[in-house]
């Protein structure tokens, strides 16, 4: 078997047996392609023939060509994957890369987008439009629920229990998993169902589509689009920041735990499959260290009095 055919055999076990996104796959075989042309322009062996120096080598040069850790991780993240894929297939004798360590990352905190921004992206939208009447479901579903970007734009109509108020959601490795959802969710997806999405598919001139959310062609919501509509949300309320569908998935999980949710819970509802994962959120808000500081400073709390009383 040549590299090719395995390169096309690990593509097709992230995506079939593994169930990873798209840009999961791309990044992934991009990056053994990337690993493959370092060996055919140092003269090093193939794929399949490697000796522990290449390795490190290649680490060096990662380094050297001003990839940041958290990159550089990744890119041997993926040939680790890939080689544990061959040892498996019995195609290499041994995974190098299981014994050549990543670069040391900084933990830093999720970023989130506050609930007065929220507000403000909310206010921002013309629900007079069909446009419009997509945003908000949009968003109620993001903030509401927590779900990946991948998965809200794989949600088909019939996802939606509207009797139960819940969604089911295909999450990782084909999981599913039921979400609840508030009154102001229910109502914005059936506005947008009602008066928006069919106006929407008469744009394809007869293609029918079963994805909840649809661009303004009319076709299936890709995870590009959706962070041009959060951002340009964001432009026109003016909330000073440029936002990610991830950050309202972090806004959610800060915000449940902020306000007493069970750590567990927050867990199934992202569907993280280990608790370590979702500890990450447990970090207390900076309003919250404010409002704590404020509250129990003697001096800050005097002042805070004597301002009220000006």
């Amino acid at each position: 078997m040549d590299e090719l055919d395995a390169i096309y055999m690990f593509k097709d076990y992230i995506e079939q047996e593994r169930s990873y996104s798209e840009h999961t796959v791309l990044n992934y075989i991009n990056d053994i392609n990337e690993f493959r042309k370092f060996l055919k322009e140092n003269d090093f062996s193939d794929l399949f023939s490697l000796e522990q120096t290449y390795t490190r080598f290649y680490k060096s040069t990662l380094v050297k060509k001003g990839y940041s850790p958290k990159t550089i991780a990744r890119k041997l993240s993926s040939l680790r994957s890939f080689y544990k894929f061959l040892l498996a297939e019995k195609m290499v004798d041994v995974n190098l890369f299981s014994e050549l360590s990543s670069p040391k990352l900084d933990r830093s905190l999720p970023k989130q987008v506050y609930p007065k921004e929220i507000d403000a992206m909310f206010g921002c939208i013309d629900n007079e439009t069909i446009i419009g009447k997509r945003d908000t479901a949009l968003l109620e579903l993001l903030y509401g629920t927590g779900i990946r970007v991948s998965e809200l734009c794989s949600l088909k109509v019939a996802d939606i229990d509207f009797f139960n108020q819940s969604i089911i959601i295909m999450g990782k490795g084909s999981k599913e998993r039921y979400v609840p959802l508030y009154h102001g969710i229910v109502s914005a997806i059936k506005t947008y169902l009602s008066f928006a999405r069919s106006e929407l598919m008469a744009r394809q001139k007869g293609k029918v589509t079963d994805k909840l959310f649809l661009n303004f062609r009319g076709s299936d919501l890709t995870v590009r689009g959706v962070r041009v509509i959060l951002n340009t949300l964001a432009e026109k309320a003016s909330v000073g920041l440029k936002v990610s569908p991830h950050m309202f998935r972090h806004s959610f999980a800060t915000h449940l735990l902020d306000n007493g949710a069970d750590l567990r819970s927050v867990q199934e509802l992202l569907g993280h499959v280990n608790l370590s994962t979702t500890q990450i959120y447990t970090h207390v808000s900076l309003e919250k260290i404010k409002e704590e500081y404020m509250k129990y400073h003697p001096k800050a709390k005097r002042d805070e009095e004597k301002q009220e009383d000006k």
